[in-house]
């Protein structure tokens, strides 16, 4: 991570540094310049959510890819995943998206995709984040004939429509199935409810009128108790509810009963695995996934593979190992065979095909996972150490490891962002692994306060 570039892009709080109109223009020049290396035309394609700081940013970047020589493509709110699609789909050099995701409104953040669709490597972002803080891309500038244009991109959301309309069964439809939709007013505000009734479904809107800061406001994938009393008031067959940029999914049971990312894999490698389209003998999840996905892919013989919180290191081990199914708990669900990154309207249909070819209720699709337990505590410090290097704190763990043997997991890791540990311990006996928990975060407090 460097000093702009975090996990997931750039990130801040909109019009302060680096979420500014200045930064953003330097990034746009700097996607711009690095991208001229190919062949023909320069076209970068910009999408962004529904914030209200989304204007100031668009007209920013796009104003610093035209003064490189960049045909810059606008295409409106869209979801973070359709950028991917549309970045491969019109031939573009980078699509660029203006999110910060399931913050509030008053955040906003910058996310760049190569033109494979996938995020951009480390080398890629580092070279991007030098030219702009060392404003070494000043320096180069096009004039006369090779300044850029900017033109709109009208047919955008139907080309994103027909792309998810082709990953559902063409024999199949979703006449007689009821849902609830949460779109968060965010970016797929306009595409959910049109995939999902030009496929036949009733549904039931909510979160579908963005005014620039009602954005993830206890509503979407964050609040998912909006979509359930939904779906206990309306009758509904599943609740989706996904976040600000649509690129994760919560789902809840017709019974009102959250559905959760780990559940959402466990049922789509069962039914892969059945109809053999599952590659590779396993699924790849974060170190945060329950034990019980694990538990559950034994059974079917299939194995789980782990890796760092955040869906692009999922991404990393799906295409370095040829995997084609992987995600996150939080409801990041990444089917490789049809998009390059999360993407939770996709994820909602390959769920809602399962329910309709096996005639199963979501309740009991769901019920192939049983979660085990887990106590996760946030633990605020004064100083940072890796967590092997806190004093007695790696005895502490190997003791309690050894008492919780194969019946649960420990799992202490420094917070990317914030002056904090998050401590989460997982077992059969919720009071157990409490008590665990409450011991671990305590001596991590004593220690380093």
């Amino acid at each position: 991570m460097g000093e702009l570039f975090g996990t997931d892009g750039i990130r801040g709080k909109a019009n302060i540094w680096p979420m500014t109109p200045e930064v953003a223009l330097l990034v746009g020049r700097a996607v711009g310049y690095v991208f001229r290396n190919h062949v023909g035309k320069h076209r970068v394609l910009i999408g962004k959510d529904t914030r209200l700081s989304g204007y100031l940013l668009e007209m920013a970047l796009a104003s610093g890819l035209c003064s490189v020589g960049a045909e810059t493509l606008l295409v409106g709110p869209l979801p973070t995943p359709a950028i991917a699609f549309l970045t491969i789909d019109m031939r573009c050099d980078a699509g660029v998206v203006i999110s910060a995701s399931h913050n509030p409104y008053y955040d906003n953040g910058i996310k760049i995709f190569g033109r494979d669709g996938f995020k951009l490597s480390d080398e890629l972002e580092a070279k991007i984040e030098e030219m702009v803080l060392k404003g070494t891309i000043s320096e180069f500038r096009v004039q006369d004939r090779e300044i850029g244009r900017a033109f709109r991109i009208e047919d955008a959301v139907g080309r994103y429509i027909v792309h998810l309309k082709n990953t559902f069964p063409k024999e199949m439809t979703l006449e007689g199935i009821k849902i609830a939709l949460d779109c968060a007013h965010g970016a797929a505000y306009r595409v959910a409810p049109a995939v999902f009734e030009e496929l036949g479904a009733t549904v039931i809107k909510l979160g579908t009128s963005p005014n620039g800061i009602n954005i993830n406001d206890g509503c979407g994938a964050l609040h998912p108790e909006t979509v359930r009393e939904a779906v206990l008031k309306h009758g509904a067959d599943i609740g989706i509810a996904l976040d600000g940029d649509a690129d994760r999914i919560m789902v809840v049971d017709e019974k009102g009963e959250v559905v959760d990312g780990d559940q959402i894999m466990a049922i789509c490698a069962a039914e892969m695995q059945k109809r053999g389209t599952l590659r590779g003998g396993a699924v790849v999840a974060t170190v945060m996934s329950n034990m019980g996905l694990e538990k559950a892919l034994a059974k079917l013989g299939l194995k789980l593979i782990r890796t760092p919180v955040g869906d692009r290191f999922v991404v990393e081990e799906m295409r370095r190992g040829g995997y084609n199914l992987g995600g996150e708990q939080s409801g990041h669900i990444i089917f490789l065979d049809h998009a390059t990154t999360g993407d939770g309207i996709l994820a909602g249909l390959q769920l809602l095909a399962i329910m309709k070819g096996t005639e199963r209720p979501l309740s009991e699709l769901a019920a192939c996972l049983e979660r085990f337990p887990q106590v996760l505590i946030n633990v605020k410090v004064k100083k940072k150490l890796p967590p092997e290097e806190i004093p007695g704190l790696p005895e502490l763990k190997a003791q309690m490891e050894q008492k919780l043997a194969d019946r649960g997991r420990i799992l202490i890791r420094p917070s990317g962002t914030e002056p904090k540990y998050r401590v989460m311990v997982e077992g059969e006996e919720e009071a157990e692994i409490r008590t665990l928990a409450e011991e671990l975060a305590q001596h991590i407090e004593k220690t380093l306060n």
